[in-house]
Parts: C-alpha cells; sequence; structure tokens
C-alpha cells in the first residue's frame, strides 16, 4: 500500500490545471491568456462546454488515482447539492479535490 503523503494544493491546481489545458487541446480550443485559478469552468465566462467539463472531471479522476492511489468521485451527490459549486473555477475545483484527498487521506 502507498504511504499517504500530505495533500500539496499547488500539485492539486497544477493538475487540474494539466487537465484543463489537456482537454482544451483535445477540442482544438484556444487557452487563454490568463488561464490560472480564476479561470471560470462554468457559466457565461467558462472556457469549456458541458462536455468539456465532463471530460476534465474523468480525467482529474484518473490522475487522482494515478499520482496519489485514491479513487475520489468528484461529480457526487455531494458535489451537486452544494451551494456553491466546486466546478465554478479552477480555484474551486482544486479546493473541493484538496478537500476529498484530505478525507480520503484521514487528515
Amino acid at each position: 500500500m502507498t504511504q499517504h503523503k500530505s495533500i500539496d494544493r499547488g500539485a492539486v491546481a497544477t493538475m487540474v490545471l494539466t487537465g484543463l489545458r489537456d482537454v482544451l487541446a483535445s477540442n482544438d480550443m484556444e487557452l487563454p491568456p490568463d488561464l490560472g485559478e480564476e479561470t471560470s469552468l462554468v457559466g457565461r465566462q467558462a472556457v469549456l462546454d458541458s462536455i468539456g467539463l465532463v471530460t476534465l472531471v474523468v480525467d482529474l479522476e484518473q490522475r487522482v488515482e494515478s499520482e496519489h492511489g485514491v479513487v475520489i468521485a468528484l461529480a457526487n451527490d455531494r458535489a451537486m447539492s452544494m451551494r456553491n459549486s466546486p466546478f465554478r473555477t479552477v480555484a474551486t475545483l482544486t479546493d473541493y479535490v484538496c478537500t476529498l484527498l484530505a478525507e480520503e487521506h484521514g487528515a
């Protein structure tokens, strides 16, 4: 079994941004010049459509499993019932992934 390491928010943010870049590239979409934690994932100024968001979520779940040895479900009942969607921006998604990883690691 893999030894659990502390959750590095910066590494998770990098993972989210890498996944986002990959999804945009695979859909032949332009990278926004200001791609970062404030980038909108849903809503009026979103860089992704609904299929792109689903693709990003699946990609992140696979990356988390590969890099952390933990299976998490990002699009679960908890996420869908939250007052503020964890999928609004790169930052909110990063924080949500960190929360789920911390729970899985018993932190």
